[in-house]
């Protein structure tokens, strides 16, 4: 019997001149730090990042990338309304997404962090807003 592997997020920050960057990691508090050190991304390196703005669990590095392609082909409207609650970014079970209205509902499994249950195979909501 294997170990469980460690989730892998999808994360969101906002950057210099409000900008939006998404990544993916399996330790969102060590590569925030690292963006903020200079020591990340290409582009935060330009644009250093202000505060952690989302992030969401994924089950493993697949379907973290596949959703990090997804959100990076939004528009900032649609980030922004994915952040707040209002957008709604369906990722599926296998990682893959499928963007709709927030009259769409929410995703499946996908909780907010006031919320308990978790599910390993659809991403958890934790809205990070601290500055």
């Amino acid at each position: 019997m294997t170990a469980p592997s460690r989730p892998w997020f999808l994360y969101l920050l906002e950057c210099a001149g409000g900008r939006i960057y998404t990544g993916i990691t399996v330790d969102v508090a060590a590569r925030y730090a690292a963006h903020a050190a200079g020591k990340g991304a290409r582009f935060t390196r330009a644009h250093p990042p202000s505060r952690l703005l989302l992030s969401l669990a994924f089950a493993d590095r697949a379907a973290a990338s596949r959703a990090e392609y997804r959100v990076k082909r939004l528009t900032a409207a649609q980030k922004r309304g994915l952040i707040a609650g209002t957008f709604v970014c369906d990722f599926g079970e296998d990682g893959t997404a499928d963007a709709g209205g927030a009259s769409a509902g929410k995703p499946a499994g996908s909780t907010k962090s006031s919320e308990s249950s978790e599910s390993a195979a659809a991403p958890a909501v934790e809205n990070a807003a601290a500055g």
